[in-house]
């Protein structure tokens, strides 16, 4: 409104009100903050357009504000007054200072999963009483919740209150829309003339999904362009946005936004206690499933790696399904000696089922016995017995995978049968040739690598259509670049054409998508690419503990550290012993120092001989000033990997930090004259002069990194390593060539 009619409004409630400023406004009416004369308090004042105004019509306004007046409830903001101004319709509200959950929403894109679940229960619990009372509200959107201390409380039922059937043609009639489109529901934006309580749970499931990812379900260049996507399409799965939202509520989130009445939530009130439930009544551990090794009970042990290969092959199967958690190999591996109780493996591994099984190979014959377990209740749920011929192998891990979905009642997507269905190849020495070329990969050596990729190369000559081969071929290269085993101007263009190999043969491959994102990363600095690469990966394979890894190293490059921490924590949740080490690294990059050392000191309980985590938390206990102390946990970490220039690199790093300078120095030298026999990374050499002071020269070995994609230099934005180059100009130079400032 302009100043003139401010002034007009000002004049026609002088003896109630004085209006001061606009606060905000919309298609329907405008905010002005204005003080109550009588009671000597701050209001908020709602003033109708006059053509609103006019199609809604006095007396039903004024009956329906009567109704609104009457709602008294914690987390409804209330109405005062109500009434009339020169043609002008109003209500007053108390003017609550603090934040919309619109304005939460524009400064933090979206928010903690708890957070989010105590404020639904909030929405929710306002929603049931107007419900209760024969109110829908009808536009529920962020702009019409206020947080007032951390409260949501619930605002503008008045407008919501007018948009009855008959007013709505009437509405319409004047190019006004009631409800936001945004976020209302389909039958809403056809125009129907009864609404009930779901048409809000609708509402209300859409302000949820944009909470949790980022944006609402449906977004398009015009209000008409929503509303067809919602009359068309499905609601996306709020996990492709945000991969670390918990099943149980991307489901409340599908369900609330079910295109029918009848297929939501009756009432907001059972939408918040879904998406609430596990806290208050289920075992977060009941859709998990730990797939354990299959024991080789053939005569020949070198059949050890055949064994493995079907374990893995069942795992990966079982990680395509969205409704499981699946924990991942390298937890499992660690209890193929079966030296502790079935309850005890799966207290560690944070999961109550258990597939436990055996394989028998003979000629040209396997026999593959599998049960799933109850741990807890040592309870059989279901188990088999197959013999067959080899040949039938995969149609055996389909069954194993379908028939542990089934008794666990797993839902599965039309999508997520098909590609479990699909063979990998029909070539049987090939798929032998594949386990071993695996068998060799988790070594994690770069003789291990290499090896791995002789096998790899072997199958793809037998059967060149092997998808899941150029995967093998091109994680092993993509490794070696990271590690410094291979120079990686020459691993990196390798590993770059064996994925695009198979995804031009599979594109629905998880692991490649993971492998293609981690080229982007490391290799060619494209942020934006790799993430669209990690949430493909996550959309194909839900259970996939490195393609949350690697996105939380991603989120963690680009300084979101709150995400990175979210992603590492679910990586370790589907892997409780790997990827430990990962997420004390991020609470290191985060600056949560405590966090880290506690966190790597538990770890390092659970797997003594991980050199990374002895590394991690060497840096944590240094950066809490317990120099001695840490230094001795990165000895430990070169002690047990005596071939990595990168732990010897950081323990030079720490010897200069404690004022050791000769033997920092010492390490310097065998750093540069192993680099005369073998590639050494120059992101290895920067970590050394960093700790010694010599800060131009380590900028020198830093670009040259940045110039041969070495190391983790993707990553230098937040590394806890570089914290005293921060403010050198050559360093905030280098991140803005990066895109990283």
């Amino acid at each position: 409104m302009s100043d003139i009619q401010l002034e007009q409004l000002n004049s026609a409630l002088r003896q109630r009100y004085v209006l001061s400023r606009e606060v905000g406004h919309g298609g329907m009416a405008t905010v002005f903050l204005g003080r109550d004369l009588k009671h000597q308090r701050d209001v908020a004042l709602k003033v109708f357009r006059p053509e609103v105004a006019a199609a809604l019509g006095h007396d039903r306004f004024r009956r329906e504000i009567d109704l609104a007046a009457n709602l008294s409830h914690p987390h409804i903001l209330p109405l005062h007054d109500s009434g009339e101004a020169d043609d002008l319709l109003f209500y007053v509200m108390p003017y609550v200072k603090g934040e919309t959950l619109r304005q939460l929403l524009d400064r933090e894109k979206t928010i903690s999963v708890e957070r989010t679940i105590d404020l639904v229960r909030q929405i929710a619990s306002a929603l049931d009483y107007a419900h209760a009372h024969g109110v829908i509200h009808r536009d529920i959107k962020p702009e019409n919740i206020l947080l007032h201390e951390g409260v949501a409380v619930v605002a503008d039922f008045g407008i919501a209150l007018s948009a009855n059937s008959s007013n709505a043609e009437r509405l319409t009639e004047v190019g006004l829309s009631l409800g936001t489109p945004a976020y209302m529901s389909p039958e809403q934006a056809l125009g129907e003339r009864e609404l009930d309580a779901r048409s809000d749970v609708y509402s209300l499931g859409s302000v949820l999904f944009e909470m949790l990812g980022g944006e609402p379900p449906f977004t398009g260049s015009s209000a008409l362009a929503v509303t067809a996507k919602r009359l068309t399409n499905p609601a996306p799965d709020v996990r492709h946005r945000r991969p670390e939202v918990p099943p149980h509520i991307a489901h409340a989130v599908a369900k609330s936004l079910a295109r029918e009445p009848e297929d939501r939530f009756p009432t907001a009130g059972t939408l918040a206690e879904a998406i609430a439930r596990p806290a208050a009544h289920e075992s977060p551990t009941a859709n998990a499933v730990a797939v354990l090794p299959f024991l080789n009970l053939s005569a020949d042990p070198e059949n050890e790696y055949f064994a493995d290969g079907i374990t893995e092959d069942i795992i990966a199967q079982l990680s395509k399904i969205r409704a499981l958690k699946v924990i991942s190999r390298a937890s499992v591996m660690r209890y193929k000696s079966r030296d502790q109780s079935l309850r005890e493996i799966a207290g560690k591994l944070q999961t109550t089922a258990l597939v436990d099984g055996s394989v028998r190979r003979i000629g040209d014959r396997v026999r593959i016995v599998a049960e799933l377990i109850d741990a807890e209740n040592d309870r059989h749920l279901w188990a088999e017995t197959y013999d067959r011929q080899l040949t039938d192998v995969f149609a055996i891990q389909t069954d194993v995978a379908l028939r542990i979905a089934d008794a666990l009642r797993a839902e599965l997507s039309v999508d997520e049968r098909t590609r479990i269905r699909r063979e990998p190849t029909k070539d049987l020495q090939a798929y032998q040739l594949y386990l071993q070329g695996r068998h060799c990969l988790i070594r994690y050596t770069s003789e291990g690598m290499r090896k791995g990729i002789w096998y790899f190369e072997r199958a793809i000559e037998l059967d060149p259509r092997y998808a899941l081969a150029h995967v093998g071929v091109a994680f092993a290269y993509a490794e070696l670049g990271e590690t410094g085993g291979m120079e990686p101007d020459q691993a990196y263009p390798l590993a770059r054409k064996a994925v695009d190999a198979a995804l031009a043969i599979d594109n629905a491959l998880g692991d490649a998508h993971v492998v293609l994102g981690t080229l982007k990363l490391a290799a060619e600095y494209d942020w934006v690419g790799a993430e669209r690469e990690f949430r493909r990966a996550l959309e194909l394979s839900p259970s996939n503990a490195d393609a949350f890894d690697f996105f939380g190293r991603l989120c963690s490059a680009l300084g979101r550290q709150d995400e990175s921490m979210a992603m590492q924590r679910r990586a370790q949740e589907l892997d409780p012993v790997e990827h430990r080490s990962d997420y004390a690294n991020s609470l290191m990059r985060a600056g949560r120092f405590q966090e880290a050392c506690d966190e790597a000191k538990r770890a390092v309980e659970l797997d003594p001989l991980y050199d990374r985590l002895r590394a991690t938390l060497g840096w944590a206990l240094i950066r809490l000033g317990r120099s001695e102390e840490g230094v001795a946990q990165l000895e430990k970490a070169v002690s047990l990997t005596p071939s990595s220039t990168a732990w010897l690199a950081q323990l030079g790093q720490a010897y200069a930090e404690a004022g050791r300078v000769a033997e920092a120095r010492d390490i310097l030298r065998r750093l540069s004259e192993l680099a005369t026999q073998q590639y050494v990374s120059p992101y290895h050499m920067a970590y050394v002069l960093t700790g010694l002071g010599e800060y131009d020269q380590a900028m020198d070995w830093l670009e040259k990194a940045y110039e041969q994609k070495a190391g983790a230099v993707y990553g230098i934005k937040g590394s806890f390593l570089f914290l005293a180059l921060r403010t050198n100009p050559r360093f905030v130079a280098l991140l803005k060539k990066m895109n990283l400032a």
